[in-house]
């Protein structure tokens, strides 16, 4: 549901009824993961998405449904090779999704205010929501920040369980996943009888790029599509204005390597070294590589590459840390201009986010969807 927050957090600011329906799990090939969300307010309006078209008629129908009958309801929606006309997933999937009214005056609707409004505002948060277990309990929601502290309560006779799911809730928020935990009806850790999902917030991860140069101007167009909170840092400030790069979140004029050195990153950063000029490149990458981050790129030809190699080597690097260097930067797609070399290291990223092989899926026979994968940079955004 939190894909879809800025869009709620209006729809609660402006007092509007709504019902929110949200995949809360996935078996085989589907479109969507935990957490995808559609939400249908009381005048029809409809945002987001659960499964990209094959069942949103029918959890439209359902969210109707909801506001009028005011009830939580989990349904699984999957494929039917008897009828092929039935409301499924024509991919060969199952999805279950619960759909959840969010009617005014009720206590969920302030928790999930709350939720909305801190996911829309940036704040790292988690929203905890029993999607399985007695039907007293499923749809009741946590909000849960990243101190611990929560609001909401599931009720239930159990006052033990709030405390664990919200230390649960926060495990999973420090980690940044989404997915699901199995408790025990009274709170204990003890798989048995109760499911909640998990949906983690974070503010956006961060991509730098480094070198403003008009490669750079498609990238950070790539890079706020992606979701990314992009930086340009460049040496020399005639390059890096405002002017040249109007969608960035920031630009700074500082060497690269000391801009570094003195910034934050995390698992989720993705560094793009697009200077090719090696009083930049190699004091930067020193240091980059030795980073925990999620991705280091660099540009330049094969032989660039191999002179930079090379730098490295007697900078001291070990071979460990250049098997980190995506270099030359991006997939090969036949990219010539700048918006195509975006769309290529954009690829790149994304394929070494999720795990994927960078091949056409077209005659392949590796799976479209995958739930493991290396885990990174927007995965919860």
């Amino acid at each position: 549901m939190l894909d879809i927050a800025d869009r709620l957090a209006r729809w609660v600011e402006e007092g509007r009824e709504f019902a929110v329906a949200t995949v809360v799990a996935v078996g085989g090939s589907a479109p969507r993961g935990p957490g995808a969300a559609l939400a249908v307010d009381s005048e029809g309006t409809v945002v987001g998405s659960v499964s990209g078209g094959c069942v949103e008629g029918a959890v439209y129908e359902l969210c109707v449904q909801a506001l009028r009958d005011g009830g939580t309801v989990v349904e699984r929606f999957g494929y039917s090779d008897e009828d092929a006309f039935a409301v499924g997933l024509t991919c060969g999937g199952v999805i279950d999704i619960m759909v959840t009214p969010v009617a005014a005056g009720s206590p969920a609707r302030e928790v999930f205010g709350s939720a909305l409004s801190a996911a829309a505002a940036g704040e790292p948060m988690a929203l905890a929501r029993v999607v399985g277990g007695p039907k007293g309990l499923v749809g009741g929601v946590l909000l849960v920040r990243s101190d611990g502290s929560y609001e909401g309560s599931y009720g239930g006779g159990f006052p033990e369980l709030d405390g664990v799911s919200a230390a649960e809730a926060r495990a999973m928020l420090e980690a940044g996943r989404t997915g699901t935990v199995e408790l025990a009806e009274d709170g204990s850790r003890c798989p048995g009888g109760l499911t909640l999902l998990v949906e983690s917030s974070l503010p956006p991860p961060r991509m730098i790029v480094f070198g403003a140069i008009d490669f750079a101007e498609a990238l950070v167009r790539a890079g706020k599509f992606l979701g990314y909170h992009v930086t340009v840092c460049d040496a020399r400030p005639v390059f890096a204005t405002r002017a040249r790069f109007p969608e960035a979140d920031e630009l700074v004029v500082d060497w690269p390597h000391r801009y570094l050195r003195g910034t934050e990153t995390d698992g989720r950063t993705v560094l793009c070294v697009l200077t090719h000029d090696a009083k930049f490149d190699i004091p930067l990458l020193e240091q980059a590589l030795r980073l925990p981050v999620a991705f280091v790129g660099a540009m330049g030809s094969r032989r660039t590459h191999a002179d930079r190699d090379r730098r490295l080597r007697e900078a001291g690097l070990g071979e460990e840390e250049l098997a980190r260097l995506r270099s030359p930067i991006g997939l090969d797609i036949g990219a010539r201009t700048p918006e195509e070399t975006a769309l290529s290291i954009a690829a790149e990223i994304v394929a070494l986010r999720r795990g994927g092989t960078g091949v056409p899926l077209t005659g392949s026979a590796v799976p479209i969807h995958r739930d493991g994968g290396r885990r990174g940079a927007a995965e919860a955004a």
